[in-house]
């Protein structure tokens, strides 16, 4: 009985700890718009690896983060403008040998928010680019947008960059193993063609 309440126990503190940390995240990724003039605006961010699995990224693709995230925030009466600047680095499994390594990010996006006097329960259409949000709606909150330009910046296959003179960086051992397997496909693709040759041969014969 004790062991289980323990267990709860346990569960209970670590899913506070999950919540409060991303109220924590959530809270430093606020902008009180209204408080700003018009104009330019520049915020700077870093993230690390507990924002991103907070926000629900595979903590095996991600081992360790240092990203570097500048928004410049252009201020108008009824429309902002913001660029995000991505930089930094992913420390992430290659694709081809598996190795962890550091990969560079390095991405910008552009987004447009529209202010309207829809409430935020009324449907909006929006496309890609624009987004929009009823003027009562004071603060913005920005961390789900940069989580998700920092895994757009990502490229789709996660791979060791090479040396100058054009040799893979991987692990050797890694690389001479996929050599050995790709050698042994391509001996069974060839013993499967010899068997349809001789197949065809032997029809042609009995014609």
């Amino acid at each position: 009985m004790r062991s289980v309440f323990n267990g709860c126990s346990s569960l209970i503190k670590a899913e506070t700890l999950k919540i409060s940390t991303v109220m924590k995240h959530s809270m430093e990724f606020e902008l009180a718009w209204q408080g700003l003039k018009l104009g330019e605006h520049v915020f700077e961010y870093e993230v690390g690896r507990d924002f991103m699995l907070a926000h629900g990224e595979d903590e095996t693709e991600c081992k360790d983060i240092n990203a570097k995230v500048s928004l410049k925030f252009e201020k108008h009466e009824s429309f902002f403008m913001l660029h995000f600047d991505i930089g930094g680095y992913i420390v992430t499994p290659c694709d081809r040998c598996g190795d962890d390594f550091k990969l560079n990010l390095w991405d910008e996006f552009n987004l447009i928010i529209k202010l309207t006097d829809t409430e935020a329960n009324e449907e909006i259409e929006e496309d890609a680019d624009v987004v929009f949000i009823p003027r009562s709606e004071t603060v913005i909150d920005v961390s789900n947008w940069i989580y998700e330009f920092i895994v757009l910046s990502l490229p789709l296959q996660r791979i060791h960059p090479d040396n100058e003179d054009g040799t893979p960086t991987c692990n050797e051992e890694a690389l001479k193993l996929l050599g050995k397997l790709a050698e042994q496909n391509e001996e069974k693709k060839n013993d499967i063609w010899k068997g349809l040759e001789s197949l065809k041969i032997n029809n042609n014969k009995r014609k």
